[in-house]
């Protein structure tokens, strides 16, 4: 039995607002557009998620709204601005065999890096931008079994490559 994750960061969000904090910030059109585009993408791939594990931002609500998933959804305290530990942990706490987890940087680059055995060939997987979106196998029958540096990654893909535009490192 095997366990999928599919780790994305939120989509791009807009900075000119008058948002009252930064965990009320939200999507700016590109990212409208990405997160769209990304649901589109993992449907096209047939990496649908039956649970989905999000951070209570404003920002990652309308990624995750946007990306038209219909799978049982947690929005998470925690997973705002996370630890790669605080994921981990989150993760582990996962009931579902295919688990979307939408967070923030830097914790989720630097969970991206830790949790997989070999990272992909692509220049961006390093700084994990916007939207950036990791699906990694993991050859275990739960969660609660997670480990560290097992995970296999299938694929990895950024917003830009979706719509068409430039991908610079």
């Amino acid at each position: 039995m095997t366990r999928t994750l599919i780790l994305t960061r939120h989509a791009k969000s807009a900075w000119d607002t008058n948002s009252p904090s930064d965990h009320a910030r939200p999507l700016n059109k590109r990212g409208r557009r990405s997160a769209v585009a990304l649901g589109e993408w993992l449907r096209h791939n047939n990496q649908i998620p039956n649970q989905i594990l999000c951070s209570s931002s404003q920002r990652t609500r309308e990624t995750k709204a946007l990306m038209q998933l219909d799978a049982a959804t947690t929005f998470i305290e925690r997973l705002y601005h996370a630890s790669s530990e605080i994921i981990f942990q989150s993760l582990r706490e996962a009931e579902q065999d295919r688990v979307l987890l939408l967070s923030h940087n830097p914790g989720i680059a630097a969970f991206a890096h830790a949790i997989v055995a070999s990272p992909p060939d692509h220049n961006r997987f390093d700084d994990y931008p916007t939207g950036a979106t990791l699906v990694v196998r993991f050859d275990i029958d739960s969660w609660s079994k997670l480990s560290w540096s097992s995970g296999r990654v299938l694929d990895f893909v950024v917003p830009r490559e979706l719509l068409g535009e430039e991908v610079s490192a």
